[in-house]
């Protein structure tokens, strides 16, 4: 088996993995998650985890994107899996970057797929689902930092055009925050933990 060292490679400039006996570098990239916030009604679709890390806790449909997925279909697929909901893209709505876990989130903004009263159920990862109005959001029990932004964002262009993508707030540009105890405050609270989806 082969053993990788630390070390900058020959033309690079950063410390990789490289192949002791054939000088391969292994490359690690951030990680690609898509999700939506799904709206019906002024209500938002939301999940409350079944699965780790934050089990029991809520959030947007999203999760990895896939290889040979655009990032609708991805996250089309993650509110058919996490929420059994088919959806319609309306278009990115934020792109958050959470630096210390290596992750580039793309969230779109969302409405149900069909005419008619949404249709939705829990998937395997997900213990419930549920349409929440603004108020009734369950604000203490967020599951991450992104979910709260990508709600922000939403809030904030929910009368108007998408315009341009919301991003990382100004305190947090890199997202390398842990989340405090004022994002369970409600709406107007500053959020700073991220896990991996």
């Amino acid at each position: 088996m082969a053993s990788f060292t630390r070390r900058i490679p020959e033309g690079d400039n950063r410390e990789r993995s490289v192949c002791a006996e054939c000088g391969y570098v292994a490359y690690e990239n951030p990680k690609v998650v898509v999700g939506s916030v799904v709206a019906a009604d002024g209500r938002i679709l939301m999940c409350r985890r079944a699965i780790e890390p934050r089990k029991g806790f809520w959030t947007l449909p999203a999760g990895y994107l896939e290889l040979g997925e655009t990032l609708e279909e991805g996250a089309a697929r993650e509110a058919m899996e996490e929420a059994e909901a088919a959806i319609a893209i309306d278009g990115i709505l934020g792109v958050f970057s959470i630096a210390r876990i290596g992750q580039v989130q793309v969230i779109f903004r969302a409405r149900f797929a069909a005419a008619g009263p949404p249709s939705f159920a829990p998937g395997p990862e997900s213990e419930d689902v549920q349409l929440f109005a603004w108020d009734e959001i369950p604000w203490r029990d967020i599951a991450f930092p992104s979910v709260r932004w990508a709600l922000d964002a939403w809030r904030s262009a929910e009368t108007g055009g998408l315009g341009r993508p919301a991003g990382n707030p100004a305190d947090d540009p890199r997202g390398v925050h842990r989340m405090s105890p004022s994002m369970a405050d409600g709406p107007m609270a500053d959020g700073k933990e991220e896990t991996a989806l």
